[in-house]
Parts: C-alpha cells; structure tokens; sequence
C-alpha cells in the first residue's frame, strides 16, 4: 500500500526509557509540508488473567496522569530483548501476584494510532493463582477478581475507563466465554 505522506526529514526530538517523541516533516499529497510528531513506543501487552472458577483479575490502578484510580488489566511495555510472552508472565508477575497455566495470543490493535505507533498485544492467560504482587514503588494497585460477566459489562458500561483494557476484553469475549465454561466443566 502506498503511503499517502512522504517523510522529508525526520529526528528524535525527546526521549526517556519508556518512549521517545519522534518529528517528522512530511510532504502531503498537495504538495504542503508539515511536522508531525509521533510517540515512539516499543508496544505493550495487555492480559486478562483468568482464574480457575473463571473471574477475570481486574486491578484499580492509581493514574497521576489523570490523577483518578482507573479499572484496568495487568500491563506493561515491552524492553528490548523481551519476547511478547516475557512481558506477559513479568507484568502477571508484578501487579497481581500471579502465575498462569497458559497464555494465549488473542490479538492487537492500536491504541493511540493519532499521536503513537504503539502496538498493544492481548493476551489471554488461564488457570491463574494469584500470589504476592511485586509492584514497583509508585505503582498504587489493588487486585480485585471479578466475574467474568461483570467484568465484560463494566467494559461496556465505560466503567472501564483505560481504554485498552476495556478493548481487550470485548475483542476477547467469545474466547473468554469458551475458556470460562470449560474452567466450569472442569471444576464439576
């Protein structure tokens, strides 16, 4: 597929371990040219943790961003030289305590596709324990299992408010819904 844009020019204007903010000056189709700044990101992972009598872990989450504690699942940004599933088990690992059984790949998508080549992938990870969290010092989270049912109805409900976290499930639904009646099945 053919770019629409054309990239003239392009530098890191800022960076930090996590990101850098790249500026790009761009010719447009019409000929103009513009700056466009993109947050570079290594992409992250997003997991829904599913227990064994098949609640979902959700955690509160302490945002300074928008200084509001916010209904999230465990995630984290990917580090060089960590494969999606290092990620996973690290970031199931810090926040929740947890280990899983498996982990399955649902998918991806972008969540700040405006402003950020972020790539967030979803992963569905089963027959979780939870255990003791290792959180990292300004990481204020509780841990909260839920049903899975209100787990998808707060995310249609926008109780949900990261957004990444509430697309996860409902992209998750129909897989989330399979593994949850087989959890039953075997807990009979």
């Amino acid at each position: 597929m053919n770019a629409p844009y054309k990239t003239l020019s392009s530098r890191v204007a800022w960076s930090c371990p996590w990101y850098s903010v790249r500026q790009d000056e761009i010719a447009l189709p019409d000929g103009q040219t513009a700056v466009y700044n993109v947050i570079q990101h290594p992409g992250a992972v997003f997991i829904i943790p599913l227990t064994g009598d098949g609640q979902i872990v959700l955690i509160r989450h302490y945002r300074h961003t928008v200084q509001d504690w916010c209904w999230e699942l465990p995630a984290g940004g990917l580090k060089e030289g960590q494969s999606l599933l290092d990620v996973a088990h690290e970031e199931l690992r810090e926040e929740i305590g947890s280990t899983a059984a498996a982990l399955q790949y649902v998918g991806h998508f972008y969540p700040t596709n405006g402003v950020s080549n972020e790539t967030a992938h979803v992963f569905i990870a089963s027959g979780v324990t939870l255990g003791r969290p290792q959180h990292e010092a300004v990481e204020l989270i509780e841990i909260h299992p839920t049903p899975l049912a209100e787990a998808l109805r707060m995310a249609r409900a926008n109780e949900i408010s990261d957004a990444p976290s509430a697309l996860a499930l409902l992209i998750s639904e129909t897989k989330l819904n399979e593994l949850s009646k087989i959890s039953q099945i075997d807990a009979d």
